[in-house]
């Protein structure tokens, strides 16, 4: 069962808890207009196993294995994209086998997949992306309905122990005030005791890689303010939900 990924890495508490060894999944089903990982977007990769063959459930588990020592500070392996469930046979058969070796898993995704409550169990922290509340824009700006997204929320806020939700947020898209409270009353019908959100400011970070591919960066003047993130702050906490910033 072979695994298309295009980065890996360790990356220390910004996608999941301590040290963590990071892997990018090929292929996404949403195109959002300021994404950083734009060469995600492709369903085939070409960073190899130790071996130098392609990524199997089997390969990654062994170098994640033989990677222990240095998951400090409750750190683990982490899946991220591009979008991880669009390869969810391999995903879920890599995510047990590293349960099963008594490794902490985290897992970045948008949360549409179907399926993707069959996954909780053997996840850690569950990290999932809420682009925007409005579906409208929701599809204008991704490309897809946030209706499945919304959907896996609510599951995982009732079903998991872990959760961090994280909302970029863009000039002119959804740094309104509007947007903040009504993200807040959707929040607000679930349980969120167990859940954490975090706020990303947009940035350009990516912009160069779209003009690599010759692909058309649509943003201009993304960046909104420190009131911004404040007002947002606010608001989620006026609601009793608990912000973070990793």
């Amino acid at each position: 069962m072979r695994i298309e990924i295009f980065q890996k890495g360790f990356n220390y508490s910004q996608d999941g808890e301590g040290n963590r060894l990071v892997y990018h999944f090929c292929g996404c089903n949403m195109r959002c207009m300021w994404c950083a990982n734009p060469e995600g977007f492709a369903e085939k990769g070409g960073v190899l196993s130790p071996d130098g063959l392609p990524y199997t459930p089997v390969s990654l588990a062994a170098e994640a294995i033989s990677c222990k020592a240095m998951f400090f500070d409750g750190g683990g392996v982490t899946f991220t994209g591009g979008e991880p469930t669009l390869q969810f046979a391999a995903l879920k058969e890599s995510l047990k086998l590293l349960k099963e070796n008594g490794i902490r898993t985290a897992l970045e995704t948008n949360a549409t997949h179907p399926d993707l409550a069959q996954l909780f169990p053997l996840i850690d922290t569950l990290i999932m992306d809420f682009k925007h509340i409005d579906d409208g824009w929701h599809r204008k700006v991704t490309g897809v309905s946030n209706a499945e997204t919304k959907k896996n929320i609510r599951a995982a806020l009732a079903a998991h122990p872990h959760t961090l939700i994280r909302t970029v947020l863009v000039r002119g898209v959804n740094d309104g005030e509007e947007h903040a409270r009504a993200f807040a009353a959707f929040y607000g019908q679930c349980d969120t005791s167990r859940a954490a959100f975090e706020f990303l400011p947009y940035h350009e970070y990516g912009k160069k890689k779209w003009e690599k591919r010759n692909l058309p960066y649509r943003v201009e003047n993304g960046f909104v303010t420190e009131e911004t993130v404040a007002m947002y702050r606010r608001i989620y906490e006026e609601h009793d939900l608990k912000v973070i910033r990793t």
